[in-house]
């Protein structure tokens, strides 16, 4: 017996404002299509409608929803998906008139957070974002419970509660609230045993590439799928960049357009890593047709997030398929003058990586301090590794006691001050 869950015929429906062209409404709605598809759901249908301004009762006008309901009906569709925010009370009109359920595009993207969520944290902060989300649409949302178990937008940890009153909710929201909270306080004291270590983070748009990027560079297994947030939580990797320097790079949740800021708000704790970095790498999907707009996205989500003077690097990635010509255009598009440092990458071709890894290690040493270090001669590992993740400068042997002025990364210079029978200090002053 097939006891797999029915796929869910879409209708998607875009609303593009009067001034925004309709190429690009097209391009918005292949990027629903895709969260439909990345959900579970099958898209049998499109309706697009230029607004304004957001009609009350249906969001669209009346003619362009009863048009909808007629598409529907003719599509034998069970779900219409608007890549608009509707209001309670919009959604509730709308599937008393089309008689299916109706959702919007923030709910679509909690739907998928919540199936894709591995770790703890993850799994929590994507139910605390649902609860706050789905709280003022418990009556649509019962509805939807007597109707069918287990649809899109109906599953994860939101599924359970919303069998339970409002007053429950709120209290698993608090509780929710009260774990992550306990959970950050530990990735803080995490976060601060990697202190004085060089530490970078892969932020971008949704499938952009991180994921591969950070496999290509560390050589270690990351889960990599060619969907729409394929991983969700954030991992971080030894990269080795060569001359004993090594860097700790990070992998975060990708950004969206439309990202709910219910979201934004839940997965602030797992933003730390991007928040505490000492650069960002702003990875783009350089073969995107709409690379500019999901560019312009993540700069807002980061300076949203208050990382807007963190220094960031951009990363035009997957250039293995853009043409020779379009290559050329694109690097002296963004190359200029005045424009913010670009490198360009492809994670299949090991050879675009070595500019990455210089810049990584470039920034690594303009963080070196130079230091006066004196040594016991048979600490042979101490002056090896120093020789190894340093820059000496001068070398003394004064009978069992080595004196060495050097460069040193800071993560280093604490490991030395910690030894025993080390000293160390700065700017080469006894």
């Amino acid at each position: 017996m097939d006891v797999r869950a029915p796929v869910e015929r879409a209708i998607l429906v875009g609303t593009p404002s009067g001034s925004e062209r309709v190429g690009r409404a097209r391009e918005h709605l292949a990027e629903l299509a895709r969260l439909t598809d990345t959900a579970g759901g099958q898209v049998v249908g499109e309706l697009i409608q230029r607004l304004q301004s957001p009609r009350t009762r249906y969001y669209l006008g009346k003619g362009k929803a009863t048009l909808l309901a007629e598409l529907v009906e003719e599509r034998d569709a069970d779900l219409v998906v608007f890549d608009d925010e509707l209001t309670p009370a919009q959604g509730k009109n709308l599937e008393t008139l089309c008689d299916v359920r109706v959702m919007d595009r923030a709910e679509l993207i909690l739907d998928i957070f919540a199936t894709r969520a591995r770790t703890y944290e993850a799994r929590m902060q994507v139910e605390l974002a649902q609860l706050q989300y789905l709280l003022p649409r418990l009556r649509r949302m019962w509805v939807h419970l007597s109707r069918i178990r287990g649809g899109i937008g109906l599953r994860g940890p939101g599924e359970t509660q919303l069998e339970t009153d409002r007053r429950l909710i709120g209290t698993r929201i608090a509780e929710l609230r009260r774990k992550l909270k306990v959970v950050a306080r530990s990735q803080a004291t995490q976060r601060k045993g990697r202190e004085g270590r060089f530490r970078a983070a892969l932020v971008g748009y949704t499938n952009a590439g991180k994921s591969s990027l950070l496999q290509a560079l560390s050589g270690s297994r990351q889960f990599v799928e060619d969907r729409l947030f394929a991983t969700l939580d954030a991992s971080t990797r030894v990269v080795s960049l060569g001359g004993g320097h090594e860097a700790l790079v990070t992998d975060t949740v990708g950004f969206i357009r439309k990202l709910p800021h219910h979201l934004i708000a839940s997965f602030r704790s797992t933003l730390e890593e991007a928040r505490e970095a000492d650069v960002l790498l702003h990875v783009i999907d350089s073969s995107h047709p709409d690379r500019d707009s999901q560019r312009q996205v993540v700069r807002t989500v980061l300076d949203d997030l208050g990382l807007k003077q963190r220094p960031r690097v951009l990363v035009f990635n997957k250039i293995d398929l853009l043409g020779s010509d379009d290559l050329l255009a694109l690097r002296k598009r963004v190359t200029a003058p005045g424009t913010p440092r670009a490198l360009f990458t492809s994670a299949v071709t090991p050879t675009t990586l070595k500019p990455l890894g210089d810049e990584l290690r470039a920034r690594i040493r303009a963080r070196m301090q130079q230091v006066s270090i004196e040594v016991p001669v048979e600490e042979g590992k101490t002056l090896a590794r120093l020789y190894e993740q340093g820059e000496v400068l001068s070398r003394q042997q004064e009978g069992t006691t080595v004196r060495i002025v050097a460069k040193a990364p800071p993560a280093l210079i604490g490991q030395l001050r910690a030894r025993h029978g080390v000293r160390v200090t700065r700017d080469g002053q006894h």
